[in-house]
């Protein structure tokens, strides 16, 4: 795994590739992102990297103290990347996007857009009933999921009306069009989840590199 930042999606805009063609691309911009803890084989059984990003207004008293061993400023969201050379990290170290550039592929992390409680069609596709006559107030309807008297109950996981978004996705093989080094931004191709202003994790593809 390399290396994972934390970013914010800032929305979306269109740019031209060398074609002409307009690309739909999605602009993530990454605050100060600092190295807050180094684990060790030794000390903590597996080795990883701890980063720490976006200030945090009212901190902890835990939280200020875990950030002051690395000497930086209490941070509201961390993330952690395994199977790296820790001995090329040092607390407190400031990591930017230098280690992408145009062409590279990513991985992005968010949570998509909650939706709240949702019917059948919305959430899994059902094509609902004919609304001629006769059909009754069923046009939305799910339809009828119960069984005979054996087993005289309806089986867990079915398709039903449930509570839709909010759940943590990850986008695939995104293409970097643009690194913006002066204001550490990134312009990916294609959509992310989350609403706007929301944090997303950011890293080097793993099944394309």
């Amino acid at each position: 795994m390399s290396l994972r930042l934390i970013g914010k999606k800032k929305g979306m805009t269109k740019i031209f590739d060398e074609e002409g063609n307009a690309e739909s691309c999605t602009v993530i911009f990454f605050d100060q992102n600092f190295v807050t803890q180094i684990k060790t084989e030794t000390l903590d059984g597996y080795s990883a990297i701890q980063m720490g990003s976006i200030a945090k207004k009212h901190p902890k008293k835990p939280e200020k103290g875990h950030c002051a061993k690395s000497n930086v400023a209490p941070c509201r969201v961390f993330i952690e990347s395994k199977g790296l050379d820790v001995s090329q990290y040092t607390l407190g170290q400031k990591v930017d996007i230098s280690h992408f550039s145009v062409g590279d592929y990513v991985d992005v992390t968010g949570i998509s857009k909650g939706k709240g409680y949702q019917g059948v069609m919305k959430l899994h596709g059902f094509s609902g009933m004919r609304k001629s006559h006769g059909a009754g107030p069923t046009h939305r309807h799910g339809g009828s999921t119960g069984m005979r008297t054996t087993p005289g109950r309806c089986f867990p996981g079915g398709k039903r009306a449930s509570h839709m978004g909010s759940d943590t996705v990850t986008v695939q093989n995104l293409l970097v069009m643009l690194v913006d080094q002066e204001n550490q931004a990134l312009v990916i191709r294609g959509a992310i989840p989350g609403a706007n202003e929301s944090v997303v994790f950011v890293t080097k593809a793993v099944k394309r590199g």
